[in-house]
């Protein structure tokens, strides 16, 4: 299994839709593997912000998205929604963040970060302020 080569720290996915539906927030930080070369995920929010039930579901996704690149991910922050967030979004979410992630470390093309139109991090391709903002927003 390839190890991601370089960090990418800040990844933010906020995964919603307008109204009502799956709705996840997380923020992470992706770091290349440790000696043994497997995945190591760590989840460092507070569980009334990022309850543990969609732990399984980010893993799964992240898992997705990183497409057999080993990482170390450490989420950093997260929200939920009591209403509208489900095993579903925290997975999309997970399956955006690890994508974000592989265009960070430069394993996939720049152009994938268009698709990621949920997805922000430092560097990311189109971006021109340094906090992952579009511009006029």
């Amino acid at each position: 299994m390839a190890g991601l080569p370089v960090p990418v720290h800040g990844v933010r996915v906020a995964f919603q839709y307008i109204c009502c539906g799956p709705f996840a927030r997380l923020t992470a930080d992706f770091e290349p593997p440790g000696d043994g070369g497997e995945p190591e995920i760590v989840n460092t929010v507070p569980d009334v912000l990022l309850p543990a039930e969609y732990l399984p579901a980010i893993r799964a996704g992240l898992l997705e998205g990183l497409d057999g690149v080993a990482a170390c991910v450490r989420i950093t922050d997260g929200r939920h929604h009591e209403v509208d967030s489900s095993e579903y979004g925290f997975k999309m979410a997970g399956r955006m963040a690890g994508r974000a992630a592989l265009v960070g470390a430069g394993l996939l093309p720049p152009e994938e970060a268009e698709q990621l139109t949920k997805v922000t991090w430092p560097g990311k391709p189109g971006l021109t302020d340094g906090q992952g903002q579009r511009p006029g927003r």
